[in-house]
C-alpha cells in the first residue's frame, strides 16, 4: 500500500525516489553541485520551493542529496518528512560553522557529537549523533588524510547573536556555531534512524578569518567527499 503522506506539502517526489542515505548541504545549488560532480546518472526526484534534491549512485551505491534550507524549522520540516514519510534512515549534514574552540582552525572538518541549542524545539536536551555514523566518517577522514576534530556543536536560530552565548558555550567546549544539526539529531532520535553533521569551518568568531569563494569550494569538498564515502 502506497503511503498516504506522498507527496508532503514540501516534498513532490514519490515513494521510493530518494536512497537510504541522503546528503544535506544548506543550499540548494551546492545540492546541486554534489550531484552532478560526484553521483552518476543523478535523476532530480524533487524542486518544491527550489529544493532540489536528487538520487544516483557513487562507486555503486545509491544516494541521494537534497537540500534543508537554512535554520533549525528548515532542517527540521526535511528532515522529519524523509525520516518519517521517505524511508530515510541515514542523513549526513554538509554545510559550514563558524569556529568558536581554540583549537579549531579555519579549513578544519568538525563532527558533531553533540548539539546545544538556543531553540524551543526540541526542549532543554543536547542531542547526540549517530556514533555509528561518526565512527565510520572519522575512519574516512583519516583515510584520506584529513584528521576531523569531533566534539558539541552549537545549533542557534540566532546569526547576528549579540547575547554572548557563543562565549558561554566556548568555556564548556563547544567547537563550532552553525545552524541545523540540533533539529536533525532531535528527527533522527524520535524516528529511530541516524544522523550526522560534518562541518568545514569557514570562519571564525575568535580571530576574524574567513575563507574566501576558492578557498570555501577546495575545503567543501573534502566534507562531502567523507559524507559520500559512508554514504
Amino acid at each position: 500500500m502506497s503511503n498516504p503522506n506522498i507527496p508532503t506539502p514540501h516534498i513532490t517526489a514519490k515513494e521510493g525516489d530518494f536512497a537510504r542515505t541522503v546528503l544535506m548541504p544548506g543550499d540548494p545549488l551546492r545540492s546541486k553541485f554534489i550531484a552532478e560532480t560526484y553521483l552518476e546518472n543523478p535523476v532530480l526526484v524533487n524542486n518544491t520551493r527550489g529544493v532540489q534534491g536528487y538520487t544516483g549512485t557513487y562507486q555503486g551505491k545509491r544516494v541521494s542529496v537534497m537540500a534543508s534550507g537554512m535554520g533549525i524549522p528548515s532542517m527540521g520540516i526535511y528532515s522529519y518528512e524523509l525520516f518519517n514519510f521517505y524511508g530515510v534512515e541515514n542523513i549526513i549534514r554538509i554545510g559550514t560553522a563558524g569556529g568558536m574552540a581554540d583549537a579549531v582552525k579555519v579549513r578544519d572538518v568538525v563532527m558533531g557529537l553533540s548539539a546545544y541549542t538556543n531553540s524551543n524545539f526540541g526542549g532543554n536536551v543536547a542531542p547526540c549523533c549517530s556514533f555509528k555514523l561518526l565512527e565510520q566518517a572519522v575512519a574516512a577522514a583519516r583515510k584520506m588524510g584529513i584528521e576531523p576534530i569531533v566534539g558539541p556543536l552549537y545549533s542557534s536560530d540566532i546569526f547576528y547573536d549579540e547575547s554572548g552565548m557563543s562565549g558561554k558555550l566556548k568555556k564548556l567546549g563547544v567547537l563550532a556555531v552553525e545552524m541545523e544539526s540540533a533539529s536533525l539529531y532531535l528527527n533522527a532520535a524520535r524516528a529511530g534512524k541516524n544522523a550526522l553533521a560534518i562541518c568545514t569551518i569557514s570562519d571564525h568568531l575568535g580571530t576574524g578569518e574567513s575563507l574566501d569563494a576558492q578557498a570555501r569550494q577546495t575545503a567543501f569538498t573534502q566534507m562531502m567527499e567523507i559524507a559520500l564515502s559512508i554514504a
